[in-house]
């Protein structure tokens, strides 16, 4: 056999990002309309963190893109809407002297009554393709990945209720309260390491199950960067209100670096697709997708 005949390993990267989830759920289900099977079966591994989270759990369960994106259509203003204003709030009350570290905290409840609804009782195991999705255990402040039981050394995440592990990956600090799993675990949003999952994802590729480095295509898609004009008075309340903002980008493109890095996409091979909106300061929006792997 030789190097063209080898088989080639595709990779699903979905970042997190709130009720911007609708961006690639959309994306997704346009796809679908060109494909000829369910669009799980395309995929031999997918990642996903928050939002990504969610989307990521409920293709490896089967439900199609268009299910997803229905989801976030109906009930997006209930599971998100409450978030509105919530940076703002936490630099209002730290700005009048508040000792607390996180000023507000809103229901999880519509996420996880929305979540029984898509999900039911299904447990992780059901995936019909192998999943990762990051959390954050903050009391160890260690990782915490949730996957499917694609090697021997998993021996546990596969018999985890989805609904559960689509919580944890989703409860955002200063948003939602921490998740405590059926094991008595207390996550939050694994988007405080990994908001771009793509690092995760070609890791546990090679590392985790030897996939050969240049046998994988990865098809990453984000949740609309959005350009802003910066502040033109100094203070406390801007830095802080862009301080998330600056850490995701940052940590978004060390994820993506790294996966360039061990799949070889930064000379001679393109591995890597990456789909992803920006919005312009002014509200007007474009998209380059490029090409899709085949």
């Amino acid at each position: 056999m030789n190097h063209d005949e080898l088989p080639t390993y595709k990779i699903l990267s979905i970042d997190g990002g709130g009720i911007l989830g609708a961006f690639p759920a959309a994306f997704l289900a346009k796809l679908e309309d060109h494909l000829d099977a369910p669009l799980v079966s395309y995929f031999d591994l997918i990642g996903g963190t928050s939002t990504g989270g969610i989307i990521a759990i409920g293709l490896g369960l089967g439900l199609s893109a268009k299910d997803i994106l229905k989801l976030y259509e109906e009930q997006g203003r209930a599971i998100f809407g409450q978030q509105h204003g919530a940076i703002a709030n936490f630099v209002l009350q730290r700005w009048r002297g508040a000792r607390q570290l996180i000023a507000s905290k809103y229901s999880s409840k519509p996420l996880h009554d929305a979540l029984v609804g898509a999900l039911g009782d299904r447990r992780l195991g059901e995936s019909q393709t192998r999943l990762v999705v990051p959390a954050w255990h903050p009391m160890l402040e260690r990782v915490y990945i949730y996957k499917t039981a694609h090697h021997p050394r998993l021996e546990t995440d596969y018999r985890v209720s989805a609904v559960d592990a689509a919580m944890a990956t989703a409860a955002a600090p200063t948003f939602l309260n921490p998740h405590t799993t059926e094991d008595a675990i207390e996550l939050v949003d694994g988007g405080v390491w990994a908001n771009n999952p793509i690092g995760v994802a070609s890791i546990e590729a090679i590392g985790m199950l030897g996939w050969p480095a240049d046998r994988l295509k990865i098809l990453s898609i984000g949740t609309i960067k959005d350009v802003k004009a910066p502040p033109r008075w100094k203070g406390k309340l801007p830095m802080a209100t862009s301080m998330a903002r600056l850490f995701m980008a940052g940590q978004s493109h060390s994820a993506m670096s790294t996966a360039k890095i061990v799949t070889g996409d930064v000379h001679h091979r393109q591995a890597i697709w990456r789909i992803d909106q920006t919005l312009r300061w002014g509200g007007t929006p474009w998209i380059t997708p490029g090409a899709l792997p085949r």
